[in-house]
Formats: structure tokens, sequence, C-alpha cells
């Protein structure tokens, strides 16, 4: 007779890190875009360390798990900061041109093509990731947009708007993470 060993997952939910590094990264990029702060480096360093190599270790950890979704999302994520920052610093350490307004503009599109499917994905999902995922899709269009015109207004639409994604996303680490600790709803995630 064959015999089956069944374990049971012990590990730690990491979508709350992968969550909370994309947020209030996202947060305090939009609050440059907003026109509230200026881009320091202290969105420079946000932008490597939290939303971009703690999301790639919550990516990661989700593959562990065996979550495909949140391997690819936080991954993903945790990439954009990262070559983002490059982006804006290469240039002036002279170890590239500055990129264009057409490169830019292509690169937001493509986040946002890849983010729009991803959206697709989380139809499946609790509301709270459809929010954070489709107004991420919105954000990545009007970043584009703002690029392509020059168009401050939209600029600062998108910054708006990127705070509002950033809260929704801190918003659903922080049901995970209360709701597990309480063993009961104390935040709904829909």
């Amino acid at each position: 007779m064959s015999q089956t060993l069944h374990t049971h997952d012990q590990t730690a939910n990491p979508a709350p890190l992968g969550l909370l590094g994309f947020g209030m990264t996202t947060i305090l990029l939009n609050l440059h875009n907003a026109g509230v702060t200026e881009l320091s480096s202290m969105i420079l360093a946000m932008g490597i360390f939290y939303g971009g190599i703690a999301q790639v270790i919550a990516g990661l950890l989700e593959w562990k798990k065996g979550n495909t979704f949140g391997t690819v999302a936080f991954t993903s994520y945790g990439m954009f900061w990262l070559s983002l920052v490059a982006l804006l610093i290469l240039p002036k350490l002279g170890l590239a041109e500055a990129s264009s307004i057409n490169s830019m503009t292509a690169y937001l599109t493509m986040w946002g093509i890849f983010t729009a499917f991803l959206f697709v994905g989380t139809l499946k999902l609790n509301k709270a990731t459809q929010f954070i995922f489709g107004s991420l899709t919105v954000l990545f269009a009007l970043l584009a947009l703002g690029d392509y015109t020059a168009n401050p207004m939209i600029k600062q639409l998108a910054g708006i708007e990127g705070i509002i994604c950033g809260a929704s996303a801190i918003y659903a680490a922080m049901a995970q993470i209360l709701n597990e600790m309480y063993e009961k709803e104390v935040m709904p995630l829909g």
C-alpha cells in the first residue's frame, strides 16, 4: 500500500510585503508627480530598496507558494522600480543618454499594457486587488499621455491618481496582515 505524506504550508504570506513595497513607493513618487515634493534621493532610494528589491523578494516567495500571478506581478513591478531608477540615474552618471519623450512614452505604455492584462487576471480575485490593478492601468495611461503631451495638468492628475492607487495597495496589505492576525475579517477585501 502506498502512503502519501501531506504537509501544510507553514510559510508566511509574502503578498503584504510586495503590496507595501509597491504602495508606499507609488505614493511617494506620485507626491512628486502631483507637485507636492521634489524628485529626491528619498524617492530613488525607496524605488531601489522597497519598491524594487523588496517586491522582487516577495515575488520569489510567491513562486515558492506556487502563485504564478503573485510571482509575475511582484517580480515585474520590482524590476519596474529598479529600471525606472536606472533610467533617471544612468544619464546623470554619464553612462547613457537620457530617454527621449518617445522612449519614456513607449516604456510607460508597455507597462500599461502589461498591467491591463494582469487586471483581467484580477477579475478572479477580490475587489481590492481589482481596484489596485485597474487604477494602476489608468495611472500608466496618464503617465504615458502626460509625458507624450508634456501637459503638466495630466502629470498632476496622474500624481493624484497614483496616490489613490498606492493607498489602495497599502490598504490591501494591511487588510491581509490584520485579518490573518485576528483570524477574522477586520478590513474587508471584497
